[in-house]
């Protein structure tokens, strides 16, 4: 037996891979089926069943693609209804991959058709569980997600998790490994751990939701408490999981048309497409297109695009370092964002080259930040989170987190000048881009954030520990 935890960082997502005796399954698949089927190829095994835990909501699944390249079958637990082939299984029916058993474990709670795999070992014991978004390590998945599609309240489901994790999880043997989908990160929970894996003895001792003598009411409060909204793509996600989606070759195809300086603006011009540029944030200040937007691939890309642009069928035109087209378009594509018109061929200095209009964001060093800002009666930005800001902060500043940035941007005064900084420059750059694509140039972005900032003499709030605010 052979278990493979493929972890992406990006998505803070964890897909599986398992083999056995000549026979192979998959939990979770990413959208690129390229590497699942690379590793059957390398293994000499057939891929038997293809099994998701639920549909997701925070990245596309390739699970339709894998299906029909490989001929394996697609597993749900019960009450999902996929408009595509799939077996939708009983609470603990059992799934045999070569020596090992997969029996299904029915979890509802953060959504109704949510699924635990236990894995059973060639002995018969009871070796690992493949939690989804049910159980975290450190946290659990949060109820809030599908509360409309199952005309339930947010706290309905939470009391169905309860359950869920005492009555099908907790019971099972303290060393049972505990396999979640996603890790610190992931927007589909709020606490979650740095660490992809535990067992279940350890989340009882450490995941506040699995506490010993905790009563159902007080689980509902304290999962239901801080849940910040999920962001916009996440209901469209779901969809195209359900549905069945386009082949993620045809995305790529799409995506790598190389278009020059002039066929690049013809096409933005007619189609209206969002000029996404995913270059670092050092070199798109000095220069890039007007109007377009900064997400840098460098940094967490594909949930920041879902939350900033969040209509999955916008038409998107891409500005890449030369080389990082084919992953430009990968990423973009296990968030759903399959609208791609192509990229410019050659990268910004094309658009250099032909001559074409270029803009420019007015970005200063922390130093000449200290030394220009007056605290009190300068504006200043934090687009850090929540907890970020309240550990520590600039005195007087004010706190607008970029993922609320299509409502906040509405009541920025044009004419009066503030500074904007996030922790590192990254996010930053993106609300700069963002803010000035609709107008607003009467800032100033801070390089380096609040990591740089810190170093200044500036007046600051004293530090506090994040974990005590995010009660870790």
């Amino acid at each position: 037996m052979q278990i493979e935890q493929i972890y992406t960082g990006c998505l803070a997502q964890g897909a599986y891979y398992i083999t056995s005796n000549g026979e192979a399954a998959i939990i979770d698949p990413l959208r690129e089926i390229q590497p699942y089927l690379d590793r059957l190829e390398r293994d000499k095994v057939k891929l038997k069943y293809i099994f998701e835990t639920h549909f997701h909501a925070d990245f596309v699944s390739g699970h339709v693609d894998l299906s029909q390249q490989t001929g394996a079958k697609i597993v749900y637990g019960p009450t999902a209804n996929p408009t595509f082939d799939a077996i939708i299984a009983e609470d603990n029916q059992i799934f045999k991959i070569g020596n090992i058993t997969i029996k299904v474990l029915h979890t509802p709670g953060h959504t109704m058709e949510s699924t635990t795999f236990l894995l059973i070992d060639k002995n018969d014991k009871d070796y690992a569980i493949f939690s989804g978004d049910t159980l975290f390590i450190g946290d659990v998945g949060r109820p809030d997600l599908a509360q409309k599609a199952a005309t339930m309240t947010q706290e309905q489901l939470a009391a169905i998790l309860f359950h869920s994790l005492r009555d099908k999880i907790m019971t099972l043997g303290d060393d049972v490994i505990v396999y979640p989908a996603h890790g610190a990160g992931s927007a589909c929970g709020k606490n979650m751990s740095k660490e992809t894996v535990s067992t279940i003895g350890e989340q009882k001792q450490h995941n506040y939701a699995l506490r010993a003598n905790m009563t159902e009411a007080e689980f509902v409060i304290e999962v239901t408490d801080g849940l910040l909204p999920p962001p916009a793509y996440f209901g469209m996600n779901v969809a195209m999981n359900k549905s069945g989606i386009p082949s993620f070759e045809n995305v790529l195809n799409n995506g790598m048309k190389a278009l020059n300086a002039s066929e690049f603006e013809v096409a933005a011009d007619e189609t209206g497409a969002l000029i996404l540029d995913t270059r670092n944030s050092s070199d798109f200040y000095k220069g890039h297109i007007p109007q377009s937007i900064n997400i840098g691939i460098s940094g967490d890309f594909a949930p920041w695009v879902g939350a900033l642009i969040a209509d999955v069928n916008q038409p998107i035109l891409i500005v890449s370092e030369v080389g990082k087209e084919e992953e430009t378009i990968t990423r973009l594509s296990r968030v759903g964002f399959d609208n791609l018109l192509g990229h410019l061929k050659g990268g910004f200095e094309t658009w250099i080259n032909s001559g074409k209009e270029t803009d420019t964001i007015k970005r200063i060093t922390a130093e000449q930040f200290a030394g220009e800002v007056k605290i009190g009666e300068s504006k200043i930005i934090d687009i850090r989170k929540e907890s970020e800001y309240s550990a520590e902060h600039i005195e007087e500043a004010y706190n607008k987190p970029l993922a609320y940035i299509n409502d906040w941007i509405k009541n920025i005064n044009p004419q009066e000048h503030f500074y904007i900084h996030c922790a590192a420059g990254y996010r930053s750059m993106i609300a700069a881009s963002i803010l000035q694509a609709r107008g607003y140039r009467n800032f100033s972005e801070i390089e380096g954030g609040f990591n740089a900032i810190s170093k200044t003499p500036l007046p600051k709030t004293d530090f506090v520990c994040q974990s005590k605010i995010l009660k870790i």
